[in-house]
């Protein structure tokens, strides 16, 4: 009698105990290159455990969530917001038994692509790269394509249509996808108030009692309100959704947010600067592609890639700090010793 592996264990315990909307490791899609099998890990495992392991999820500590480069050791960076959305993710799949490795490597992977200085970076390389540029596609460009030295990840399928369409508007094709969705937004909305608060932006009784009277009146008490909604109101049925006074609330608290702290000139005073900055170094390696890493060069040169998309590659991989550095290599002069 053949002895079983402990991920064939573990994906008989799934089709056990999971829900029957869950999605089971021994059910993927799976890769684009096919493999064999980890006899320890499910392949949601894996592509967990490829995301924590690869340069680009390292480079997030470094890039920015709201405030650029900020001088307080407790304001979140792009890594922080992950580890964050990856937390409430799997607190929400876990009550509503569905599959936590899914849930969670979607989680780890869904901002692997930002540019550097969040939101501006983002904003810059859409406006000059010709092919465009939108985070969640490039992240799952990052995970096909970028890394490993133009190898990729190989991730399943399932954990790359879930980073793609983590954002707002996106039709994730899995529960696991769909709690990402809405994680996501619970993540940033609550975290960035606490950031705002912190840097004297915003303060707790700015927030509309329209709002805090349905979600609370702390940080702790709206994260409480919005995963217990989702959880109360998604159990037993093949959707995830939130009570409709709940998802009015966090959608106005949203929009409040945006208008008071993610367009704020306060918060967005140096936004033009991290503009100025990639979109001359955009420009710079556009003119010098010879200068651009091997492994960039590649894709261009033997992969017919364009040089603009393969540009906009390497300097959205750039972390706020190496952005810096590089601009003053490339634009400030340095000083002359004798």
């Amino acid at each position: 009698m053949a002895v079983k592996s402990i991920r064939e264990e573990t994906e008989e315990l799934e089709e056990r105990i999971l829900s029957p909307y869950a999605s089971k490791s021994s059910s993927s899609m799976g890769r684009d290159v096919p493999e064999e099998k980890c006899w320890i890990r499910t392949d949601y495992q894996r592509d967990r455990d490829r995301i924590i392991h690869c340069k680009s999820f390292r480079r997030l500590k470094h890039k920015t969530q709201v405030f650029i480069s900020p001088a307080g050791d407790h304001y979140r960076t792009r890594l922080t917001h992950t580890l964050e959305v990856a937390q409430i993710g799997r607190t929400i799949a876990r009550a509503l038994r569905l599959n936590e490795d899914l849930t969670e490597a979607i989680a780890l992977g869904h901002d692997i692509g930002h540019a550097p200085f969040g939101h501006a970076g983002e904003d810059i390389l859409n406006t000059i790269c010709p092919e465009g540029f939108a985070h969640y596609v490039q992240s799952v460009r990052v995970v096909e394509k970028l890394e490993k030295g133009g190898h990729g990840l190989n991730l399943t399928k399932e954990v790359r249509d879930g980073i793609l369409n983590h954002r707002t508007s996106g039709k994730p094709s899995t529960m696991e996808g769909k709690v990402i969705r809405f994680s996501d937004k619970i993540a940033y909305i609550n975290h960035d108030i606490d950031d705002a608060i912190r840097a004297g932006i915003l303060k707790e009784e700015d927030i509309p009692d329209e709002f805090t009277s349905v979600l609370g009146h702390s940080v702790h008490d709206r994260l409480d309100t919005l995963v217990s909604s989702i959880i109360m109101n998604s159990r037993g049925i093949p959707d995830i959704v939130m009570e409709e006074r709940v998802a009015a609330a966090m959608n106005g608290l949203r929009s409040f947010m945006f208008s008071h702290v993610y367009l704020n000139s306060a918060a967005k005073s140096e936004d033009s600067k991290a503009k100025n900055m990639l979109s001359q170094i955009f420009h710079y390696y556009m003119e010098h592609t010879d200068e651009l890493p091997q492994e960039y060069r590649h894709l261009a040169e033997e992969e017919d890639e364009s040089w603009s998309r393969v540009v906009c590659d390497y300097v959205s991989g750039m972390t706020d700090g190496y952005a810096i550095d590089t601009y003053k290599r490339l634009f400030v002069p340095l000083t002359w010793k004798y």
